[in-house]
C-alpha cells in the first residue's frame, strides 16, 4: 500500500528517463513515477510540492560538516569584504570565555592580504582568536594565541623572524587540535550543519573526520532517529589501524551512517601556495608541499587495498595527481573504487590518465569561482589556470565525475552554477550533466548508485523540491532557486514553509 505521493511537480528523476508529474512511495522507497491519474494513490497522504521541480536528493561527495555546523554556531566569515568586516563578525560572535573562533574567509575577496596577527588583535589582546580560511589549509591567529599554541617548526610564516600570526598545514592543525570541541559541541555543531545541509536539498554527505568524535556522534543521533541524513564517513589515514583492528570495510554500517574510504592529504591547497606542483607557481619560487610523499603513498595505497577498504587522496596539484595515478597503477585496484579528491590542475596526459584509471574524480565546481581572468588561479598558476577542473574535457574522456562542496560553500545549485558557467569551455558542463555529477555521480562514488542518486523505482525516496528549474532560470541565477523541500526516506525533513 503506498504511504505517500508526492505531486504538483516536475518530477525530472535525471536517470534518462522523462519527466513525470507524481512519485509514490512506500516504507520510504520510491514505488512508482508517472502521472498521478495513472498511480494508485488510495488513502495515501499527499504532499503538495506546490509546483516546485523535485529531483534526486543531492549528494555531496566530499564536505567537513563540522566546519559547516562551526559557521553556523561561530562567526561565520564567508563572504567578508575585507578585514574590518571579518572584525565585526569576530566580535559578534564573542561569548565571553574560551577561544574566540571564526571560520570562511576568502582575502581573494578583497586585495589578496591575508589576516595577521595584528588585524586580529583588534578582537581581542587577552583572549586567543582564530580565524580559519576557506581552505582550511590556512589559519590567522592573534598574538594572544601565538602565545598559547604549541607550533611545529613548518607552517609558521614570518616577517623579519616574527611571526605574521598566519599559519599554514601543519602549523594550522595544530590550531585545530587547540580548538577541538568536545563530545557535546560536536553534537551542537552537527545538528546545525545537518539543519544548513537539508536546507540547501543535500540528503547524503561523504564527511572527511580525523580524530573527532563525529562518528560517535552520527551513530548516536542515527540511534536516536535524529538523523535525516545519509553520511558515509571517510576516516583519516591515522584511523588506519583502528579501523582494520575493529574488522570494518567499507560499506559496513546502517541505512543513515556507513564506513566510507580513508582520506590522506598529498599535497596542500593552491590558496596557501602549498598544492604540488611540477612547475613553480607563477608568483614564487616554490612547487608546493608533498604532505604525503610518492614512496609512502604507494604503501598507504597497497595497504589499504589489501585491507578491502576505498582510497581517498586529496591531490590538487598536477604532481600530486601524477603520483597518486602512478600508486593506483602500480596495484590491482580496479574493484575498491578509490578516489582522486579535487583532481585540480590537468596538464599534460592527466585526463586521459584518469579517465583510464579505475579512480572516481571527486571534484568541487565550486572552485571555479577563483579561476577567471585575473582571480586567485591566475595569480598563482597564470596561464595553467585554464588547465583547471577541467570537467567537461574528464566527461568526454569517459572520466567518472562526482561533486561535493568542501562547504565552500555547502551549496549544490552553487555548485552547479559554476560547472555551468566555467570561465573555459574545457571546464564547462551542461545543467544536466552538473546536476547528475550531484547526484548519481556523487552515489556512485559511494557506492550507492542502486538506492540513491535518481528518482526510480526501488530507490531510496529522497528528494529536493526546487521552486523553480535550473533549465529554465538564466545560468547565473540557478544558485538564487530556493529548496521549498527536502524529503528523506519519503519524510519531508525541510520545508521552507516552516
Amino acid at each position: 500500500m503506498v504511504d505517500r505521493v508526492f505531486t504538483n511537480c516536475e518530477v525530472r528523476p535525471l536517470s534518462g528517463d522523462d519527466p513525470a508529474s507524481a512519485v509514490t512511495v512506500t516504507d520510504g522507497t520510491v514505488t512508482a513515477v508517472g502521472d498521478p491519474d495513472e498511480l494508485s494513490t488510495a488513502s495515501a497522504e499527499t504532499v503538495d510540492c506546490r509546483g516546485g521541480v523535485l529531483l534526486p536528493g543531492f549528494v555531496d561527495a566530499h564536505t567537513h560538516l563540522d566546519i559547516v555546523g562551526r559557521r553556523a554556531v561561530e562567526a561565520d566569515l564567508a563572504g567578508a569584504d575585507g578585514p574590518n568586516d571579518c572584525i565585526d563578525r569576530l566580535l559578534a560572535a564573542d561569548d565571553g570565555e574560551g577561544w574566540i573562533l571564526g571560520f570562511g574567509y576568502d582575502e581573494s575577496d578583497w586585495d589578496g592580504t591575508l589576516l595577521r596577527a595584528a588585524t586580529l588583535d583588534r578582537v581581542s589582546t587577552e583572549r586567543p582568536v582564530a580565524a580559519a580560511r576557506e581552505d582550511i589549509h590556512t589559519v590567522s591567529v592573534n598574538h594572544a594565541a601565538l602565545d598559547v599554541l604549541d607550533l611545529p617548526d613548518d607552517g609558521v610564516q614570518t616577517e623579519d623572524g616574527a611571526p605574521t600570526g598566519v599559519l599554514v598545514e601543519e602549523a594550522a592543525e595544530a590550531v585545530f587540535d587547540a580548538v577541538a570541541p568536545g563530545y557535546a559541541q560536536t553534537r551542537e555543531y552537527l545538528l546545525a550543519a545537518q539543519e544548513v545541509a537539508l536546507s540547501e536539498g543535500v540528503t547524503a554527505v561523504h564527511d572527511m573526520v580525523r580524530q573527532s568524535h563525529a562518528p560517535r556522534v552520527y551513530r548516536d543521533l542515527d540511534t536516536e532517529d535524529a538523523l535525516s541524513l545519509r553520511v558515509r564517513l571517510n576516516y583519516w589515514a591515522d584511523h588506519l589501524d583502528a579501523i582494520r583492528e575493529l574488522g570494518l570495510v567499507t560499506n559496513h554500517g546502517s541505512d543513515r551512517v556507513r564506513t566510507g574510504a580513508i582520506k590522506t592529504y598529498i599535497d596542500g591547497s593552491l590558496g596557501a601556495g602549498t598544492a604540488r606542483l611540477r612547475a613553480p607557481y607563477a608568483d614564487s619560487d616554490s612547487v608546493g608541499e608533498w604532505r604525503t610523499d610518492p614512496d609512502a603513498l604507494r604503501e598507504l595505497v597497497l595497504a589499504v587495498d589489501d585491507a578491502g577498504l576505498q582510497f581517498a587522496a586529496h591531490a590538487i596539484g598536477d604532481a600530486a595527481i601524477d603520483a597518486l595515478l602512478s600508486a593506483i597503477e602500480s596495484v590491482d585496484a580496479a574493484d575498491e573504487r578509490h578516489r582522486v579528491e579535487h583532481a585540480e590542475v590537468l596538464t599534460g596526459d592527466l585526463v586521459e590518465r584518469l579517465a583510464a584509471s579505475p579512480l572516481v574524480v571527486s571534484a568541487q565546481p565550486n572552485f571555479h569561482r577563483w579561476a577567471a581572468p585575473g582571480g586567485l588561479y591566475d595569480e598563482r598558476l597564470d596561464e595553467r589556470r585554464e588547465l583547471t577542473n577541467r570537467f567537461r574535457d574528464l566527461l568526454d574522456a569517459d572520466a567518472r565525475l562526482a561533486f561535493g562542496s568542501d562547504c565552500m560553500p555547502l551549496s549544490p545549485l552553487y555548485g552547479v552554477q559554476q560547472a555551468v558557467t566555467a570561465p573555459e569551455p574545457s571546464q564547462r558542463l551542461t545543467v544536466d550533466e552538473a546536476l547528475r555529477a550531484y547526484t548519481s555521480g556523487a552515489a556512485y562514488a559511494g557506492f550507492d548508485e542502486d538506492r540513491m542518486g535518481t528518482v526510480a523505482p526501488g530507490s531510496v525516496a529522497d528528494f529536493t523540491v526546487l521552486s523553480g528549474s535550473p533549465w529554465e532560470v538564466p545560468d547565473g541565477e540557478i544558485s538564487d532557486i530556493p529548496t521549498t523541500l527536502t524529503v528523506s526516506g519519503g519524510d519531508v525533513v525541510f520545508n521552507a514553509s516552516d
